[in-house]
């Protein structure tokens, strides 16, 4: 009955907002009668406007977002744009759990790609040096000591573009995987471009997710990398999703990027075919001796707009607080939580960059009353209905690129 009560009262209150934002679009509209054409324009462009904002707020999940759209909400004034996302987080998730994963550079350097914020590009002269596939014992060891401090989700990355002619290492990396999902945990790899074949193999041994990033808008792209195009890391998207292992698929800011290719990336992601499961933002970390050595850090509330768009765009998707995260203060990193971020890496490493320590994470979860989310075994299998968080709802008939008021 209370959710009943609730979605009346939100239709109700949307439409008083919509008529009272129409009346002051048209001055004077409620004192002189009916509206003449131009006014019923206007006052068109105001409601239309109006259910731009009032809309996400529903935390409905949509794959017909329009750029213009994503962009609108992108530009709210921070304060309106974190209440916002801070809201439709609290429809889909439990605020207070954030997920705590690890991550492992199972091979590291000598990648012959020519990322240019990654040192372990071998086209690059940085302090990072080329390593074989670490051995079994390296692995499964890190990975208990990854559980045993919390961790739920086990990571490892492995410096390549792809896996082809690489059946030794792959099937060595199988067997990874399957030690690790049999100790409790989920398991995520992200091991370059993948084939049809590699992903349902990875499947098959228990992967739960995989990561490829789109790392920026298409339109960026290339003057960030020029050996893997943008395409090919779709198509690898797609691979993984097909074989029903989740996908977890984000990217980087402060790459030298404009707020509109921020938003192209979401847009990019928000409107594939299912929203990845999740999606890391991460804040470039210059290393020395890349192209990008010299781009400045960016700011908190950088972050913070990128977290809360991705959280209104997505509502069920995992927001993780990626790369970076070691410059902000336990504080500006509450902010990002309360935007939606609710995912984390633990320990003082990620692939070849240094993260917070342990301890501060530990203090920092105290602090806020955060506690670790558990586990995930279901995922990649059949969602819910897209309504499933939005009780006594009708579903709607969405047209792409309109918007539709419930």
């Amino acid at each position: 009955m209370f959710a009943v009560a609730r979605a009346s009262i939100s239709r109700a209150a949307a439409s008083a907002a919509a008529a009272h934002a129409a009346r002051c679009a048209v001055p004077g509209l409620a004192a002189h009668g009916p509206p003449s054409a131009a006014s019923a324009s206007a006052v068109g462009a105001a409601v239309g406007h109006l259910l731009l904002l009032l809309l996400p707020l529903r935390g409905a999940i949509r794959h017909d977002w329009t750029r213009e759209q994503i962009q609108a909400i992108y530009d709210r004034p921070l304060l309106d744009l974190l209440y916002q996302a801070a809201t439709v987080h609290r429809m889909h998730h439990n605020a207070r759990e954030v997920q705590q994963c690890t991550l492992l550079s199972i091979k590291t350097g000598g990648c012959s790609e020519d990322c240019s914020y990654c040192p372990q590009s071998s086209k690059y002269k940085t302090s990072v040096k080329a390593s074989k596939l670490l051995q079994e014992d390296e692995v499964l060891t890190a990975a208990r000591a990854a559980k045993d401090a919390g961790s739920s989700r086990f990571c490892m990355g492995a410096a390549w573009r792809d896996v082809k002619g690489r059946k030794t290492n792959f099937n060595q990396i199988l067997g990874y995987v399957r030690e690790i999902r049999s100790m409790g945990m989920e398991v995520c790899c992200t091991l370059g471009m993948l084939s049809p074949e590699q992903a349902k193999a990875l499947k098959e041994a228990g992967l739960t997710a995989y990561n490829h990033n789109l790392d920026t808008s298409r339109e960026f792209y290339p003057k960030i990398i020029t050996t893997r195009s943008y395409d090919e890391r779709l198509e690898t998207i797609a691979n993984v999703r097909d074989a029903g292992i989740s996908v977890c698929s984000g990217g980087i800011i402060g790459l030298g990027e404009q707020h509109e290719d921020r938003v192209g990336m979401l847009h990019t992601l928000s409107t594939l075919p299912e929203h990845p499961e999740s999606v890391p933002i991460n804040a470039l970390l210059a290393v020395a001796g890349t192209p990008l050595e010299e781009q400045k850090p960016v700011s908190v509330w950088e972050m913070v707009r990128m977290i809360s768009t991705a959280r209104i765009v997505m509502p069920r998707s995992m927001v993780r607080l990626s790369a970076g995260r070691v410059r902000f203060s336990p504080a500006e990193q509450a902010m990002c939580f309360m935007a939606g971020a609710n995912s984390i890496f633990t320990g003082d490493k990620l692939l070849t960059t240094p993260n917070n320590a342990f301890t501060d994470d530990q203090a920092m979860f105290n602090a806020l009353g955060l506690v670790p989310k558990q586990a995930n075994f279901e995922q990649g299998k059949q969602m819910p209905s897209e309504d499933a968080f939005l009780p006594d709802a009708q579903p709607a008939t969405r047209t792409p690129g309109k918007l539709v008021l419930e």
